[in-house]
């Protein structure tokens, strides 16, 4: 064989190995893309900080936060479209939360309550009832919105809605003392996943304060 039909065949052989990396390459499947996780930050500013008391806070049972509806068991960052049919709730594809967003909101609430009250779990309340012999009041939550509501493509908002009821638990029953639905609207500054949980963290906050003062009236 002639040097150059040597160095033609070396030349195909090379090209053949190199398509065939190539195309082996294009097959592999592609990485998944993880959707982002978001929470509310790493905690109250230190100006909404729990303060140190001279005298003992009273005390208040924060139940669960009952869910209701898709807020049960879904963690996907939800947004309705309000100019295309408002009825339906859609999830964004690479945006979840860290937890369900009724353990957030349950745990936000519980921060703020903790500047006014020694804040227990329903457990813990029921022991020092127990102890004590004397009325719990029990703080119960109903999750019933919280969603990044569209009015445009490009304008939205976040909107929360929860029941609050709080009653007496004596050694005789419960005593309903107050009810009360709290909503929050707080327009997001961007129309997207970030911008929507930026905002519902704020109603979030807005929410716990109206939360407060209508404990405080209640007492």
């Amino acid at each position: 064989m002639t040097p150059y039909l040597m160095d033609r065949r070396v030349f195909f052989v090379a090209s053949a190995a190199a398509l065939m990396s190539l195309m082996g390459c294009s097959a592999l499947p592609e990485r998944p893309v993880r959707p982002a996780q978001y929470d509310f930050g790493p905690g109250l500013p230190q100006a909404e900080a729990p303060a140190p008391s001279a005298r003992p806070l009273p005390v208040l049972a924060l139940a669960d936060l009952e869910p209701v509806g898709v807020f049960e068991s879904s963690s996907a960052v939800l947004y309705r479209l309000a100019y295309a049919g408002d009825q339906q709730l859609r999830p964004y594809a690479q945006a979840r939360w860290t937890l369900p967003p009724a353990q957030l909101i349950r745990q936000r609430l519980r921060d703020h309550l903790s500047a006014r009250y020694t804040v227990m779990s329903a457990g813990e309340s029921a022991a020092l009832k127990r102890a004590d012999n004397q009325p719990v009041r029990v703080l119960r939550l109903e999750l019933e919105e919280f969603t990044q509501v569209f009015d445009s493509p490009s304008q939205s908002q976040a909107w929360l809605r929860l029941r609050a009821t709080l009653v007496d638990n004596s050694p005789a029953g419960e005593t309903l003392l107050a009810q009360q639905v709290f909503t929050a609207r707080e327009p997001a500054a961007s129309a997207d996943a970030v911008g929507g949980v930026l905002a519902l963290t704020r109603a979030t906050d807005q929410v716990a304060r109206k939360l407060g003062l209508w404990l405080e009236q209640a007492r």
